[in-house]
């Protein structure tokens, strides 16, 4: 048996006093969170009577010119009126850009010596930017997503595979974009 030596205890002592102080910062930190629902009712911006749907329900989206950007449009579109179509009456304007990058992912010809591309990425990038009906903006932001396919040897079947990996590419975009103009719009209300 052996007497406590001092040197230790006291270590023992700080360790503990740094692990309450520790736990007390750690709480601190999750009392300043704010967790809620994405998909609630309550309202996404402060002094708003209308909920969350609804409130996105009243973008209107201005016209895109290329086929994938109008793919994106449409998608949104239906995603924020829920299938009604846009609104009569909007409360926000969403000006979209919607861009295509497509690149050969791979090339490998097992059975021929040509050079030919088996797999394909389209990448579709949107920037948006959202105004409320004064035209003050009030959100701004880029978001892009991915798409791979396989490139078949038939022309025809190679270009069909590139349209629906644009059309896939479009749908995740635009649930994406869904996702973080809700964002957007719940840290626009605070704000206000």
């Amino acid at each position: 048996m052996s007497l406590p030596d001092p040197e230790k205890s006291e270590a023992g002592r700080l360790f503990g006093r740094v692990a309450v102080c520790g736990l007390v910062a750690s709480l601190a930190l999750v009392s300043a969170c704010t967790v809620r629902p994405l998909y609630s009712s309550a309202p996404l911006t402060t002094g708003s009577q209308v909920g969350a749907a609804a409130e996105l329900a009243s973008i209107s989206i201005k016209p895109v010119g290329t086929r994938y950007g109008q793919q994106v449009r449409n998608n949104l579109i239906f995603a924020f009126g829920q299938g009604s179509g846009e609104p009569a009456s909007p409360a926000y304007t969403l000006d979209l850009g919607v861009s295509e990058l497509v690149e050969q992912a791979a090339i490998v010809q097992v059975q021929t010596e040509e050079d030919e591309p088996t797999a394909g990425t389209v990448t579709l990038t949107a920037n948006y930017v959202l105004r409320d009906a004064t035209g003050a903006v009030v959100a701004v932001g880029k978001r892009s997503i991915p798409s791979s396919f396989d490139r078949p040897r038939q022309e025809f079947a190679a270009y069909r595979a590139q349209i629906d990996a644009e059309n896939r590419a479009a749908r995740e975009l635009a649930d994406l974009l869904r996702l973080a103009i809700a964002q957007d719009l719940a840290k626009h209300g605070k704000k206000a």
